[in-house]
């Protein structure tokens, strides 16, 4: 045990060691691009020009700005704490609340994504001339700016009668299904020939190969598209928040802060969607590491 333990700090210090590093240059980028970019309104707005000032209350004004154009990261800190420990839950000024609202559409995309490209990447790999009818579309679909696309959307669903969370999940899901379509795709045919022709040999149907073979051998290739699909599943629901005007999640949030210029508001609210990617991200890891290791694979 003695052995094991400094083998195990060193671990942790050669992996904890860069991500220190990294974390304090990007704190002192910030802290300076906060200086540069608040000191002219800084001088124009907080102190007085005429009676002269030093670089230290200059430094002073800059990092606490009412308004600022650049928060200081001691501001979005403060700013994000009160957000969740001054208000209720269910108030619209926590920063909780509206993560609820846009993981709830961001989820439910995600699901519909996934099922999408899962179903189209089997059709595609069972048929010629839907791979080639329907791949080259589904490519081109990406081309496509969410920006330009989630107003139309919007509008035909709601002339439908779907409002709410429904066409918010359209749109995740829209930027969910093509990561998922294009890595099953290649999962689905990384099975060797030999393998297929056994399957052949065995007089296996088209659904009993696809059961026992081709699908265990495309999770491999599944998983990192679900991480990249429900992080695109979270922009496209804050993207398809900012044209309907909606009045809860960090979408809403952001387009509330810019209104008012509030941009430390506008900060937390980022660093919240950061947050909620990282978690949707790595609950998607974390069931990699148990499918692959109950089949084996790690």
């Amino acid at each position: 045990m003695s052995k094991l333990h400094p083998t195990r700090l060193q671990r942790l210090w050669h992996q904890g060691l860069p991500v220190t590093v990294v974390l304090l240059a990007v704190l002192l980028l910030w802290y300076g691009a906060t200086w540069m970019l608040n000191a002219p309104g800084a001088i124009e707005r907080v102190l007085d020009a005429d009676a002269g000032y030093t670089w230290q209350e200059l430094f002073a004004a800059t990092m606490s700005m009412e308004r600022p154009l650049m928060p200081a990261p001691h501001q979005v800190v403060l700013d994000f704490w009160s957000s969740l420990t001054d208000w209720p839950v269910d108030s619209p000024r926590n920063l909780l609340y509206h993560v609820a609202v846009t993981g709830e559409s961001t989820l439910l995309g995600f699901v519909m994504g996934t099922a999408l490209g899962l179903v189209l990447s089997v059709l595609i790999v069972h048929s010629r001339t839907l791979d080639r009818a329907l791949l080259p579309w589904i490519v081109a679909s990406q081309t496509v700016p969410v920006l330009a696309i989630a107003p139309i959307v919007l509008v035909i669903l709601g002339s439908l009668g779907f409002e709410g969370v429904a066409p918010k999940a359209v749109i995740a899901m829209y930027l969910c299904f093509f990561p998922v379509t294009v890595a099953m795709v290649q999962g689905l045919r990384s099975p060797q020939k030999i393998e297929t022709e056994m399957m052949h040999t065995y007089a296996a149907s088209r659904w009993q190969a696809l059961w026992l073979l081709r699908l265990p051998a495309a999770l491999p290739f599944l998983f990192p598209a679900l991480r990249v699909g429900v992080a695109a599943g979270l922009v496209g629901a804050m993207v398809a928040e900012l044209p309907t005007g909606a009045q809860a999640g960090l979408g809403a949030k952001l387009l509330t802060g810019s209104y008012y210029g509030q941009t430390v508001q506008i900060w937390s609210a980022l660093v919240m969607s950061a947050l909620l990617g990282l978690t949707l991200t790595a609950i998607v890891a974390g069931v990699e590491r148990l499918v692959l290791r109950h089949r084996g694979g790690v």
